[in-house]
């Protein structure tokens, strides 16, 4: 067969172009400069080549970037005006805010709960660890959204690792990847699979159901969990030190008492007038007053003589609080036991035996160093991880108001697993850094979902209520049952579950508008129009004859690899929803080409678009494992590279196989 033979026929798409938008001197067929014609084709290459540039420089929020290419292409007249915004309302986003919702309701129920609880009593065995890990959050990613489910095994593998001091390096890459792999296996795991079914609506007027994905999706899930468990954990970094919260943020290295004295400038002062006056973010963790210590953020009063302030400083730090308001360091016990005065090592030289003074030294420097554990803990200390949608990032201390606005005193920050020992009032926050916060126990929780942040280890278990676990278990049922028996589609299934979870009490209706995930519901509004240009524009339909060209004198099967590769390599740099919403019109536009059934070539744009393991920036489930694994940006190929081939070694017969051509 000749490339000629293969050559995709126009839909009529360059010759007639796209509904005028209304832009002045713009002509839809062609752009006229003058000096230069562009067709509406090469003016959506240059869109999207612009937008994925963006993506991949990554200075803007991937939203804004998706927003400015939707306005973009209504300007070029390559999307009408009166249809910008008509992505908010489609199908696919609809149901993608409505499992968001589904998602958080299973957590406030406690069903997510029950499980983790579980999955902590598994052992010290590491391989056991992965599969226990890795599989619940292949079933979990399944049937809620997979940064969810994410969301909700952090802590736990946090703590699995601190418990049986594991390093964390070796679970975290391995769960996130886990989270993707699920998110293949049913309609609702992850949004390729929504939009692909909607667009697959939208060309046969038939979508695929919940569990079309299935058959090919749970081989590949199970095939890339055998692979993590046995043998792809050994090609993640193993980074040392990373377990403990002392470890990574060397905080017991920091923690210093500094004496309010008689000529100090502190006395008078409360703290915020302190942090006023030293112009500087250094968090007052406690203050101790005859013996009672009061918790920084809720102790009011002016500081007096004699207060003893506990607070995390470098030595940069130390002598500006020495200089600017006379707070001085309290010796150490060490010290003070080294160095006493001479009477007093005489006395204790005719009581004791050399041995006796060691075995007392020895008790007090226990008896201290028990009280500070005891301290630090009392601290309420609690690790964060900062997400890819978090109002943090590119914003410091300050511009947040975190003390006044949230009631959270920052005491340090790492990122890429060591901590940042630059002053804490400069550090502007990146997706991925590893907060370490104080605040209180009551309202901490609220605190960090306000901000954007998910608590790692120190996240207590709970269990919910067993009425409200049941209803969230029967309405989710409910609306599977409704799906798969055609009965409503699956965008008005899922947020009729949803309204329900709202109504009845499972969810708060504000925790449900906080579940859904703006950026990438703006993401996928604004992508869904753009997507269509490249396929009115003709756009889609040249990038089909290039591949169809090269693959003229090949099987098939040949350029479903390629079309799997170039989705797969996409799905790397930018979000996997975009992926998906490029790569459908050029999946279809190959199977007219072929004259082949169009479902194996969206199933495989369905499953690449959702392999994103080469970079941490592929996915948000790979972002948000970056900090607190210690990773480094390189880290990830080397278990996802290996993982991408096994993922495609598998799917491209299972697919020939369940969706023949």
């Amino acid at each position: 067969m000749s490339a000629e033979d293969l050559s995709v026929e126009s839909s009529g798409a360059q010759g007639s172009g796209v509904e005028n938008s209304g832009v002045e001197n713009v002509s839809i067929e062609t752009l006229d400069l003058g000096w230069l014609t562009l067709t509406p084709s090469t003016l959506v290459f240059i869109v999207l080549g612009l937008t994925l540039a963006a993506f991949i420089w990554g200075r803007f929020r991937y939203d804004l970037v998706a927003l400015t290419a939707l306005l973009g292409s209504v300007m070029l007249g390559l999307v009408p005006a009166g249809s910008a915004f008509a992505g908010f309302g489609h199908p696919a986003v609809i149901t993608v805010a409505a499992v968001l919702v589904l998602s958080r309701g299973f957590e406030r129920s406690g069903v997510v709960d029950i499980i983790a609880n579980q999955v902590l009593k598994v052992g010290e065995n590491l391989l056991l660890q992965l599969l226990v890990l890795v599989g619940t959050i292949v079933l979990l990613s399944g049937i809620m959204n997979n940064v969810g489910a994410l969301a909700l095994l952090l802590p736990v593998a946090m703590r699995l690792a601190r418990e049986h001091n594991t390093s964390p390096s070796l679970l975290l890459m391995p769960l996130a990847f886990g989270s993707l792999l699920g998110g293949l296996t049913t309609l609702i795991g992850t949004p390729p699979n929504i939009i692909i079914s909607s667009y697959r609506r939208e060309v046969t007027d038939e979508a695929f159901s919940m569990f079309s994905f299935s058959p090919v999706g749970i081989a590949v899930a199970l095939a890339g969990l055998a692979f993590i468990v046995l043998v792809g954990w050994r090609l993640t970094p193993k980074r040392s030190g990373q377990a403990s919260t002392d470890e990574m943020f060397d905080t017991a290295n920091y923690l210093v008492e500094l004496k309010v004295g008689e000529e100090s400038k502190a006395k008078g002062l409360t703290l915020q007038q302190l942090r006023d006056e030293l112009d500087e973010t250094i968090p007052v963790l406690a203050v101790v007053r005859d013996d009672n210590r009061r918790a920084g953020y809720n102790f009011h009063g002016a500081l007096e003589e004699g207060d003893i302030l506990l607070l995390e400083a470098g030595p940069d730090e130390l002598q500006m609080l020495e200089d600017k308001v006379g707070l001085s360091a309290i010796a150490e016990l060490e010290e003070e036991l080294e160095d006493e005065p001479g009477e007093d090592a005489q006395a204790k030289d005719t009581e004791h035996s050399a041995s006796d003074k060691e075995a007392d030294k020895a008790k007090k420097k226990d008896a201290a160093q028990d009280q500070q554990r005891v301290d630090t803990e009392g601290l309420q200390l609690i690790e964060a991880v900062v997400r890819n949608d978090s109002m943090m990032i590119n914003r410091s201390v300050r511009q947040l108001r975190l003390n006044h606005q949230f009631g959270l005193h920052l005491v340090a920050v790492a990122r890429d697993g060591g901590r940042l020992k630059q002053r804490l009032r400069d550090i502007r926050f990146k997706n991925g850094d590893v907060l370490l916060l104080q605040g209180s126990e009551n309202e901490i929780s609220d605190s960090l979902a306000s901000l954007g942040c998910l608590p790692l280890a120190s996240r207590e278990l709970h269990l919910g209520q067993p009425r409200k676990l049941a209803m969230s278990v029967a309405i989710f049922a409910l609306a599977i049952t409704a799906m798969l028996f055609d009965l409503l589609p699956a965008a008005v299934a899922m947020s009729s579950a949803a309204l329900i979870s709202l109504l009845i009490g499972v969810l708060p209706l504000r925790e449900g508008y906080q579940a859904i995930d703006g950026p990438v519901i703006v993401l996928l509004a604004a992508m869904i129009p753009v997507g269509e240009a490249l396929e009115t524009s003709g756009g889609a339909d040249l990038i089909a004859n290039v591949l169809l060209s090269f693959g003229s004198d090949w099987p098939v099967v040949v350029t479903m690899i390629g079309l799997f590769l170039l989705s797969m390599l996409l799905s790397n740099v930018v979000n996997n929803a975009a992926a998906a919403l490029l790569m459908a019109p050029i999946a279809v536009s190959l199977a007219n080409g072929f004259d082949v059934s169009l479902d194996p070539f969206l199933m495989v744009v369905a499953v690449s678009a959702s392999c994103a393991f080469l970079t941490p920036i592929g996915h948000q489930s790979n972002t948000l494992v970056l900090g607190p694994g210690g990773y480094r940006f390189g880290d990830y190929w080397k278990l996802g590279l290996p993982l991408s081939s096994v993922v495609l070694v598998v799917a491209i017969p299972l697919i020939l196989l369940v969706w023949p051509l």
